[in-house]
């Protein structure tokens, strides 16, 4: 039997259509149908049906690319295809002879990543303030929780409540304002005590505000969200005791005229940099005296009469720092809300409140400094 070399047909739009073969051997497989493709996470799965002669392999390539899969059955599964990137497949049968032509191409499909189930999350509420009266406590810190693996559902909005900070007193002998909480989910952190003033404690809160001179306590923090307020035991020396903060109870008032200063707070690094949170305002010295300072720069000063107290930190919930009697306390820090998770998951399909979103450090990462939502 002659034996005679038929060359390919040469390659279209790019696809070599078939191979060389030897006439005389068993024909070439026939062209399959092309059928449909369906995308999947970085794959896609190819549907056909074969022509009249049947090849042992199937091959489907995919366009662009030029990634392959292959299977003795209907349907390919073609791997390793990029996220949010569209294609199209082409489908060939393949036997001991040669390769059959390419089908024609399929419907257009696009991979897509999952969507992620759990989360990890930092909540920190707005801050207490500072209070205005006879030796004020400094206001605490807004509560602080975070954790990682948080369950998450998909296709539902989830709630995202920022809370604000509380307002500075400007009374003599009125507490300032407790902060207001912040809320994801099912997660609340609860907002910071306003600070007292004399013979007055501070309120409690998800960090307790200082109490004023002639106290024996101060604000009371919530569990596993800040400390106690400090205060001023006696009613010797003008001084009041610092706001309470995540990371420490707040300093009570020293013999020296010097106001405690505010609890510290916590640093995390959820936002893709490192960064304090939920600092403690300080209490109030006498006049002139040096100033007690906020817990980890992120809670306001204590005042002294000739300076202003500080306010807390926005977006991080420090507590303001209280002052003496014919001067303001600062004013509560605003809260935030940041949420991060793996960037080998989808985003999110809608968000409300404006958040800021970042990719880094393997993360993709949602902070939010207002209300809003967020659906998955």
């Amino acid at each position: 039997m002659a034996v005679t070399r038929i060359k390919n047909s040469g390659i279209k739009n790019g696809v070599l259509k078939y191979d060389s073969v030897l006439a005389g051997q068993s024909s070439l497989p026939s062209i399959p149908t092309i059928g449909t493709a369906t995308a999947g996470t970085s794959s896609a799965t190819v549907a056909f049906t074969p022509g009249g002669i049947t090849g042992t392999t199937y091959r489907a390539i995919s366009s662009p690319g030029g990634l392959t899969g292959t299977s003795a059955t209907s349907p390919i599964t073609v791997s390793g295809l990029t996220n949010g990137t569209a294609y199209t497949f082409q489908v060939r049968a393949e036997n001991a002879v040669g390769n059959s032509l390419y089908s024609n191409s399929s419907n257009s499909v696009t991979p897509t990543a999952p969507k992620t189930s759990t989360v990890e999350y930092l909540v920190v509420a707005g801050g207490g303030a500072g209070t205005r009266g006879f030796n004020a406590g400094g206001g605490g810190a807004g509560g602080y929780r975070t954790a990682s693996g948080f369950a998450v559902s998909t296709g539902s909005a989830i709630t995202v409540t920022v809370g604000a900070g509380g307002a500075a007193g400007t009374t003599n002998q009125v507490k300032g304002g407790n902060g207001s909480d912040s809320v994801f989910s099912t997660i609340t952190s609860t907002g910071g005590g306003a600070g007292g003033y004399e013979n007055v404690t501070g309120n409690n809160g998800g960090s307790g505000g200082g109490g004023g001179k002639n106290t024996t306590v101060g604000g009371a923090g919530t569990a596993g969200q800040g400390n106690n307020g400090g205060f001023r035991s006696t009613t010797s020396y003008e001084s009041a005791g610092g706001g309470g903060g995540a990371g420490a109870v707040g300093s009570n008032g020293g013999t020296n005229d010097v106001g405690g200063n505010g609890g510290a707070g916590l640093s995390s690094s959820i936002s893709g940099t490192s960064l304090f949170y939920a600092g403690g305002g300080g209490g109030c010295s006498n006049s002139g005296n040096a100033l007690s300072s906020g817990g980890s720069g992120v809670g306001g000063a204590g005042g002294n009469g000739n300076a202003v107290a500080g306010s807390g930190t926005a977006n991080r919930g420090g507590g303001g720092g209280g002052n003496l009697s014919g001067f303001n306390g600062g004013a509560g820090g605003s809260g935030v809300v940041i949420i991060r998770y793996a960037d080998t998951f989808a985003d999110a399909v809608a968000t409300t409140g404006s958040p800021t979103f970042t990719t880094t450090g393997g993360f993709k990462i949602y902070q939010w400094t207002g209300s809003g939502s967020i659906t998955f």
